[in-house]
Protein backbone atom coordinates (compact mmCIF):
# COMPACT_ATOMS: atom_id res chain seq x y z
CA UNK A 1 0.00 0.00 0.00
CA UNK A 2 2.63 2.64 0.31
CA UNK A 3 4.76 1.87 -2.75
CA UNK A 4 1.32 2.97 -4.15
CA UNK A 5 0.82 5.82 -2.79
CA UNK A 6 4.44 7.10 -3.12
CA UNK A 7 3.95 6.10 -7.07
CA UNK A 8 0.84 8.24 -7.23
CA UNK A 9 2.03 11.27 -5.42
CA UNK A 10 4.72 11.13 -8.01
CA UNK A 11 3.15 11.20 -10.84
CA UNK A 12 1.40 14.37 -9.08
CA UNK A 13 4.53 16.40 -8.75
CA UNK A 14 6.18 15.54 -11.92
CA UNK A 15 3.19 16.10 -13.84
CA UNK A 16 2.14 19.11 -12.63
CA UNK A 17 -1.36 18.41 -11.54
CA UNK A 18 -3.58 17.13 -9.61
CA UNK A 19 -4.93 13.32 -9.85
CA UNK A 20 -7.31 11.80 -7.06
CA UNK A 21 -6.15 9.90 -4.73
CA UNK A 22 -8.01 7.34 -6.34
CA UNK A 23 -5.96 7.56 -9.46
CA UNK A 24 -4.44 4.22 -10.24
CA UNK A 25 -6.23 1.38 -8.34
CA UNK A 26 -4.00 -1.86 -8.48
CA UNK A 27 -1.12 -0.35 -10.62
CA UNK A 28 1.42 -2.83 -10.98
CA UNK A 29 4.85 -1.52 -9.84
CA UNK A 30 7.34 -1.78 -12.19
CA UNK A 31 11.17 -0.60 -12.66
CA UNK A 32 11.78 2.60 -13.98
CA UNK A 33 13.37 2.71 -17.32
CA UNK A 34 15.26 6.16 -18.62
CA UNK A 35 14.68 8.83 -16.16
CA UNK A 36 11.83 11.10 -16.70
CA UNK A 37 12.36 14.26 -18.15
CA UNK A 38 12.33 17.32 -15.93
CA UNK A 39 9.89 19.58 -16.75
CA UNK A 40 8.87 23.05 -15.49
CA UNK A 41 5.67 24.65 -15.16
CA UNK A 42 2.91 24.04 -17.52
CA UNK A 43 4.59 24.17 -21.36
CA UNK A 44 5.55 20.59 -20.80
CA UNK A 45 3.38 19.70 -24.07
CA UNK A 46 1.42 16.69 -22.74
CA UNK A 47 -0.46 15.48 -19.57
CA UNK A 48 -2.00 12.35 -18.02
CA UNK A 49 -5.44 11.53 -16.29
CA UNK A 50 -6.95 9.10 -14.98
CA UNK A 51 -10.62 9.63 -15.50
CA UNK A 52 -13.33 7.28 -13.07
CA UNK A 53 -16.53 7.57 -14.03
CA UNK A 54 -19.35 4.97 -12.43
CA UNK A 55 -22.90 3.71 -13.82
CA UNK A 56 -20.94 1.79 -15.52
CA UNK A 57 -17.82 1.96 -13.75
CA UNK A 58 -14.74 3.06 -15.74
CA UNK A 59 -11.19 3.59 -15.33
CA UNK A 60 -9.91 5.66 -18.00
CA UNK A 61 -6.21 6.43 -18.74
CA UNK A 62 -5.75 9.43 -21.12
CA UNK A 63 -2.35 10.65 -22.23
CA UNK A 64 -2.39 13.34 -24.39
CA UNK A 65 -0.27 15.35 -26.44
CA UNK A 66 0.41 18.49 -28.09
CA UNK A 67 1.50 18.12 -31.62
CA UNK A 68 2.89 21.23 -32.50
CA UNK A 69 5.92 20.19 -30.18
CA UNK A 70 8.69 19.11 -32.10
CA UNK A 71 10.48 17.35 -29.41
CA UNK A 72 7.63 14.85 -28.75
CA UNK A 73 8.41 12.04 -31.18
CA UNK A 74 5.85 9.26 -31.64
CA UNK A 75 7.57 6.01 -32.24
CA UNK A 76 7.29 1.83 -31.18
CA UNK A 77 9.04 -1.12 -29.99
CA UNK A 78 9.17 -4.16 -30.91
CA UNK A 79 8.87 -7.48 -28.28
CA UNK A 80 12.57 -9.25 -28.44
CA UNK A 81 15.31 -6.76 -28.23
CA UNK A 82 15.22 -4.86 -31.39
CA UNK A 83 13.20 -7.79 -33.08
CA UNK A 84 9.90 -9.69 -33.17
CA UNK A 85 8.74 -11.23 -29.89
CA UNK A 86 7.55 -10.54 -27.13
CA UNK A 87 8.16 -9.26 -24.19
CA UNK A 88 6.39 -6.71 -21.02
CA UNK A 89 6.11 -3.36 -22.36
CA UNK A 90 7.98 -1.90 -19.31
CA UNK A 91 10.62 -3.95 -20.82
CA UNK A 92 9.98 -3.15 -24.22
CA UNK A 93 10.94 0.40 -23.85
CA UNK A 94 14.15 -0.86 -21.56
CA UNK A 95 15.14 -2.03 -25.77
CA UNK A 96 15.09 1.42 -27.32
CA UNK A 97 18.05 3.52 -28.13
CA UNK A 98 18.95 6.36 -26.06
CA UNK A 99 19.92 8.36 -28.84
CA UNK A 100 16.11 8.45 -29.95
CA UNK A 101 15.40 9.96 -26.68
CA UNK A 102 13.33 9.86 -23.70
CA UNK A 103 10.41 7.50 -23.05
CA UNK A 104 7.71 9.74 -21.15
CA UNK A 105 4.55 7.55 -22.03
CA UNK A 106 3.46 4.12 -24.35
CA UNK A 107 0.47 2.05 -24.65
CA UNK A 108 -0.05 -1.08 -26.05
CA UNK A 109 0.44 -1.88 -29.45
CA UNK A 110 -1.20 -4.09 -32.68
CA UNK A 111 -2.53 -7.29 -32.27
CA UNK A 112 0.09 -10.58 -32.71
CA UNK A 113 0.00 -14.23 -33.51
CA UNK A 114 0.49 -16.21 -30.44
CA UNK A 115 2.06 -19.49 -32.64
CA UNK A 116 5.18 -20.49 -31.00
CA UNK A 117 7.23 -20.44 -33.81
CA UNK A 118 6.12 -16.78 -34.47
CA UNK A 119 5.32 -15.25 -30.94
CA UNK A 120 4.97 -11.76 -31.72
CA UNK A 121 4.17 -11.87 -35.18
CA UNK A 122 2.07 -8.31 -35.50
CA UNK A 123 -0.60 -8.63 -37.41
CA UNK A 124 -0.42 -6.32 -39.28
CA UNK A 125 1.58 -3.31 -40.91
CA UNK A 126 4.94 -1.89 -38.41
CA UNK A 127 7.03 0.92 -39.56
CA UNK A 128 9.63 1.87 -36.81
CA UNK A 129 11.81 4.58 -36.99
CA UNK A 130 11.48 4.72 -41.16
CA UNK A 131 11.97 0.45 -40.77
CA UNK A 132 9.36 -1.61 -42.55
CA UNK A 133 9.12 -4.74 -39.99
CA UNK A 134 6.14 -6.43 -40.90
CA UNK A 135 3.86 -6.06 -43.70
CA UNK A 136 -0.01 -5.24 -43.75
CA UNK A 137 -2.81 -7.54 -43.82
CA UNK A 138 -5.65 -5.56 -44.89
CA UNK A 139 -6.63 -4.28 -41.11
CA UNK A 140 -7.42 -0.86 -40.11
CA UNK A 141 -3.85 1.08 -39.55
CA UNK A 142 -2.62 4.48 -38.43
CA UNK A 143 0.44 5.97 -39.31
CA UNK A 144 2.51 9.16 -39.32
CA UNK A 145 3.64 10.72 -42.94
CA UNK A 146 6.66 12.79 -43.72
CA UNK A 147 4.71 16.01 -42.85
CA UNK A 148 3.77 14.68 -39.40
CA UNK A 149 0.12 14.63 -40.39
CA UNK A 150 -1.82 11.24 -38.76
CA UNK A 151 -3.56 9.00 -41.10
CA UNK A 152 -5.14 6.08 -41.05
CA UNK A 153 -7.35 3.59 -43.18
CA UNK A 154 -7.06 -0.10 -44.09
CA UNK A 155 -3.77 -0.76 -45.46
CA UNK A 156 -3.04 -4.08 -47.99
CA UNK A 157 0.17 -5.38 -49.27
CA UNK A 158 1.92 -5.24 -52.60
CA UNK A 159 5.37 -7.07 -52.15
CA UNK A 160 6.49 -8.97 -54.78
CA UNK A 161 9.48 -10.50 -55.70
CA UNK A 162 10.63 -10.74 -59.42
CA UNK A 163 12.29 -13.62 -60.88
CA UNK A 164 14.79 -13.83 -63.55
CA UNK A 165 12.49 -15.85 -65.97
CA UNK A 166 10.15 -12.73 -65.33
CA UNK A 167 7.28 -14.05 -63.34
CA UNK A 168 6.04 -12.56 -60.56
CA UNK A 169 5.04 -13.91 -57.07
CA UNK A 170 3.40 -12.46 -53.69
CA UNK A 171 5.92 -12.01 -50.82
CA UNK A 172 5.56 -11.72 -46.95
CA UNK A 173 7.61 -10.24 -44.71
CA UNK A 174 9.06 -11.68 -41.39
CA UNK A 175 6.19 -14.14 -40.94
CA UNK A 176 5.44 -18.08 -40.88
CA UNK A 177 6.03 -19.11 -44.41
CA UNK A 178 3.52 -21.66 -45.56
CA UNK A 179 4.43 -24.37 -48.11
CA UNK A 180 2.37 -22.93 -51.38
CA UNK A 181 3.97 -19.23 -50.09
CA UNK A 182 7.15 -17.25 -50.58
CA UNK A 183 8.22 -14.81 -47.72
CA UNK A 184 11.01 -12.85 -47.39
CA UNK A 185 12.97 -12.51 -43.91
CA UNK A 186 15.07 -9.47 -42.51
CA UNK A 187 17.31 -9.23 -39.20
CA UNK A 188 14.23 -7.94 -37.41
CA UNK A 189 12.82 -12.00 -37.47
CA UNK A 190 16.15 -12.53 -35.10
CA UNK A 191 19.03 -14.55 -35.65
CA UNK A 192 17.57 -16.99 -38.24
CA UNK A 193 14.37 -17.55 -40.34
CA UNK A 194 12.97 -20.15 -38.09
CA UNK A 195 11.08 -21.83 -40.82
CA UNK A 196 11.22 -25.76 -41.50
CA UNK A 197 10.97 -27.49 -44.97
CA UNK A 198 11.09 -25.75 -48.21
CA UNK A 199 14.22 -23.88 -49.34
CA UNK A 200 16.07 -20.87 -47.67
CA UNK A 201 17.92 -18.75 -50.35
CA UNK A 202 20.64 -16.47 -48.30
CA UNK A 203 20.10 -12.68 -50.86
CA UNK A 204 23.21 -10.18 -51.09
CA UNK A 205 22.53 -6.87 -52.37
CA UNK A 206 23.74 -6.51 -56.06
CA UNK A 207 26.76 -3.59 -56.51
CA UNK A 208 25.42 -0.11 -55.70
CA UNK A 209 22.46 -1.46 -53.76
CA UNK A 210 21.50 -0.60 -50.05
CA UNK A 211 18.84 -2.26 -48.84
CA UNK A 212 18.98 -1.99 -44.88
CA UNK A 213 16.85 -0.64 -43.52
CA UNK A 214 13.87 -2.02 -45.76
CA UNK A 215 11.40 1.02 -46.54
CA UNK A 216 8.01 0.92 -48.39
CA UNK A 217 8.97 2.42 -51.89
CA UNK A 218 12.06 0.62 -52.55
CA UNK A 219 12.74 -1.79 -55.46
CA UNK A 220 15.85 -3.82 -54.63
CA UNK A 221 18.04 -5.98 -56.29
CA UNK A 222 19.58 -9.09 -54.82
CA UNK A 223 21.89 -11.96 -55.74
CA UNK A 224 21.29 -15.36 -54.55
CA UNK A 225 24.66 -16.48 -52.49
CA UNK A 226 23.74 -19.58 -51.08
CA UNK A 227 20.85 -22.15 -51.04
CA UNK A 228 19.79 -24.26 -47.63
CA UNK A 229 17.61 -26.93 -48.02
CA UNK A 230 15.22 -27.77 -45.10
CA UNK A 231 14.90 -23.82 -43.45
CA UNK A 232 16.09 -21.97 -40.28
CA UNK A 233 18.29 -20.09 -42.22
CA UNK A 234 20.41 -17.37 -40.24
CA UNK A 235 19.72 -14.55 -40.97
CA UNK A 236 22.94 -11.74 -41.55
CA UNK A 237 22.50 -8.38 -39.85
CA UNK A 238 23.15 -6.48 -43.35
CA UNK A 239 21.43 -9.57 -45.10
CA UNK A 240 18.11 -10.92 -46.24
CA UNK A 241 16.68 -14.48 -46.76
CA UNK A 242 14.09 -15.42 -48.98
CA UNK A 243 12.22 -18.63 -47.73
CA UNK A 244 10.39 -20.83 -50.33
CA UNK A 245 7.64 -23.49 -49.66
CA UNK A 246 8.22 -26.82 -50.67
CA UNK A 247 5.46 -26.59 -52.52
CA UNK A 248 5.89 -23.65 -54.59
CA UNK A 249 6.55 -24.33 -58.41
CA UNK A 250 10.57 -25.79 -59.03
CA UNK A 251 11.27 -22.95 -61.10
CA UNK A 252 11.01 -20.76 -57.57
CA UNK A 253 12.59 -23.33 -55.38
CA UNK A 254 15.58 -24.30 -57.78
CA UNK A 255 17.25 -20.86 -58.16
CA UNK A 256 21.06 -21.25 -58.93
CA UNK A 257 23.47 -19.11 -56.62
CA UNK A 258 24.16 -15.97 -58.13
CA UNK A 259 20.36 -15.89 -59.90
CA UNK A 260 19.18 -12.20 -59.69
CA UNK A 261 15.66 -11.35 -58.00
CA UNK A 262 13.80 -8.20 -57.67
CA UNK A 263 12.47 -7.00 -54.38
CA UNK A 264 9.46 -4.40 -54.53
CA UNK A 265 8.19 -3.26 -51.51
CA UNK A 266 4.39 -1.29 -52.54
CA UNK A 267 1.73 -0.99 -50.15
CA UNK A 268 -1.98 0.24 -50.74
CA UNK A 269 -2.07 3.13 -49.67
CA UNK A 270 1.38 4.19 -50.82
CA UNK A 271 3.56 4.36 -46.97
CA UNK A 272 6.62 5.70 -48.69
CA UNK A 273 9.04 8.07 -46.60
CA UNK A 274 6.66 7.06 -43.50
CA UNK A 275 8.81 6.61 -40.04
CA UNK A 276 6.01 5.28 -37.77
CA UNK A 277 3.17 3.19 -38.72
CA UNK A 278 1.25 0.53 -37.12
CA UNK A 279 -1.77 -1.67 -37.70
CA UNK A 280 -4.27 -2.25 -35.14
CA UNK A 281 -8.58 -2.23 -35.58
CA UNK A 282 -11.49 -1.36 -35.55
CA UNK A 283 -11.87 2.23 -36.54
CA UNK A 284 -13.20 3.84 -33.83
CA UNK A 285 -13.43 7.60 -35.04
CA UNK A 286 -13.94 9.08 -38.66
CA UNK A 287 -14.29 12.66 -39.51
CA UNK A 288 -15.34 13.54 -36.26
CA UNK A 289 -18.03 10.76 -36.17
CA UNK A 290 -18.27 8.01 -33.67
CA UNK A 291 -18.26 4.87 -35.68
CA UNK A 292 -21.74 2.47 -34.93
CA UNK A 293 -22.20 -1.78 -34.17
CA UNK A 294 -25.32 -3.69 -35.23
CA UNK A 295 -23.56 -6.81 -33.65
CA UNK A 296 -23.83 -7.71 -30.36
CA UNK A 297 -20.87 -6.14 -28.71
CA UNK A 298 -18.96 -6.95 -24.78
CA UNK A 299 -16.81 -4.81 -22.78
CA UNK A 300 -13.20 -5.65 -22.16
CA UNK A 301 -10.43 -4.05 -21.42
CA UNK A 302 -9.71 -1.55 -24.35
CA UNK A 303 -6.76 0.85 -26.03
CA UNK A 304 -7.00 2.84 -28.54
CA UNK A 305 -5.00 6.02 -30.64
CA UNK A 306 -7.11 8.92 -31.63
CA UNK A 307 -6.46 12.43 -32.70
CA UNK A 308 -7.16 16.38 -33.93
CA UNK A 309 -5.45 18.91 -35.61
CA UNK A 310 -3.68 20.17 -32.56
CA UNK A 311 -3.44 16.64 -30.35
CA UNK A 312 -3.10 13.56 -30.08
CA UNK A 313 -4.27 10.89 -27.26
CA UNK A 314 -3.34 7.60 -25.85
CA UNK A 315 -5.97 5.70 -24.04
CA UNK A 316 -6.40 2.53 -22.25
CA UNK A 317 -9.26 1.21 -20.50
CA UNK A 318 -9.39 -1.22 -17.65
CA UNK A 319 -11.90 -4.10 -17.55
CA UNK A 320 -12.66 -7.38 -16.06
CA UNK A 321 -12.68 -5.93 -12.86
CA UNK A 322 -15.95 -5.11 -11.78
CA UNK A 323 -14.93 -2.98 -8.56
CA UNK A 324 -12.47 -0.64 -10.35
CA UNK A 325 -13.76 -0.62 -14.13
CA UNK A 326 -16.05 -3.11 -16.28
CA UNK A 327 -14.28 -2.17 -19.34
CA UNK A 328 -16.33 -0.79 -23.02
CA UNK A 329 -17.49 -1.78 -26.14
CA UNK A 330 -16.65 -0.84 -29.66
CA UNK A 331 -19.34 2.20 -29.14
CA UNK A 332 -18.57 2.96 -25.83
CA UNK A 333 -15.07 3.18 -26.48
CA UNK A 334 -15.56 5.28 -30.29
CA UNK A 335 -18.45 7.42 -28.30
CA UNK A 336 -15.44 8.49 -25.87
CA UNK A 337 -12.73 9.11 -28.14
CA UNK A 338 -15.31 11.36 -29.72
CA UNK A 339 -15.96 13.21 -26.77
CA UNK A 340 -11.90 13.87 -26.11
CA UNK A 341 -12.60 16.02 -29.42
CA UNK A 342 -10.71 12.87 -31.77
CA UNK A 343 -11.70 13.74 -35.26
CA UNK A 344 -10.18 10.21 -36.44
CA UNK A 345 -9.26 7.09 -34.14
CA UNK A 346 -8.50 3.37 -34.24
CA UNK A 347 -8.54 0.65 -31.66
CA UNK A 348 -5.67 -1.28 -31.02
CA UNK A 349 -4.88 -4.65 -29.03
CA UNK A 350 -6.66 -4.76 -25.62
CA UNK A 351 -8.10 -7.84 -23.12
CA UNK A 352 -5.47 -9.00 -21.03
CA UNK A 353 -2.88 -6.43 -23.10
CA UNK A 354 -4.07 -3.38 -22.40
CA UNK A 355 -1.32 -1.50 -20.35
CA UNK A 356 -0.20 2.27 -20.27
CA UNK A 357 3.26 3.15 -19.31
CA UNK A 358 3.57 6.97 -17.59
CA UNK A 359 6.98 8.27 -16.71
CA UNK A 360 8.30 5.23 -15.54
CA UNK A 361 5.63 3.23 -14.29
CA UNK A 362 2.47 0.91 -15.30
CA UNK A 363 -0.27 3.31 -14.19
CA UNK A 364 -3.15 1.03 -15.20
CA UNK A 365 -4.32 -2.15 -13.64
CA UNK A 366 -3.66 -5.03 -16.27
CA UNK A 367 -6.95 -7.95 -15.96
CA UNK A 368 -4.80 -10.45 -15.38
CA UNK A 369 -2.97 -8.84 -12.09
CA UNK A 370 0.40 -7.95 -13.77
CA UNK A 371 1.96 -7.16 -17.48
CA UNK A 372 1.24 -9.72 -20.14
CA UNK A 373 3.70 -9.80 -23.00
CA UNK A 374 3.09 -8.49 -26.05
CA UNK A 375 4.75 -7.65 -29.20
CA UNK A 376 5.11 -4.45 -29.56
CA UNK A 377 3.91 -0.70 -28.60
CA UNK A 378 3.73 2.64 -29.05
CA UNK A 379 5.66 5.09 -27.04
CA UNK A 380 6.21 8.93 -26.77
CA UNK A 381 9.71 10.29 -26.89
CA UNK A 382 11.04 13.31 -25.23
CA UNK A 383 13.37 13.99 -28.02
CA UNK A 384 16.92 16.61 -26.43
CA UNK A 385 17.60 18.04 -30.17
CA UNK A 386 14.13 17.92 -32.20
CA UNK A 387 14.19 18.05 -35.73
CA UNK A 388 12.12 20.09 -38.03
CA UNK A 389 9.60 17.64 -39.87
CA UNK A 390 10.69 16.73 -43.34
CA UNK A 391 9.22 18.86 -45.88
Amino acid sequence: MRWRWVREWALVLVLGFGLPASAGPGAVAVSPTNPPPRVAGTDRGFSYRNDLRTDPTWSIHVFKVDRSRRDLLLTSTTGAHGAIGMSRLSDQLQDLPGSWGTPIAAVNGDFYTTEDAYQGDPRDVQIRNGELISAPSGHASFWVDRTGEFRTTNVTSNLRVRLPDGSVHPMGLNERRESESIVLYSAAIGSSTRTSGGVDLVLTNAPGESWVPLQVGKQLRAKVSEVRNGGDAPVPLDGLVLSVGSRMPEAVRRLPVGSEVRLDFETTPDLSGVDTALGGGPTLVRAGKAMTWSNIQVRHPRSAIGWNKTHYFLVEVDGRQPDLSVGMTFPELADYMAQLGCEEAINLDGGGSATMWVLGQVVNSPSEGRERPGANSLVVLKRPNPEPVRP
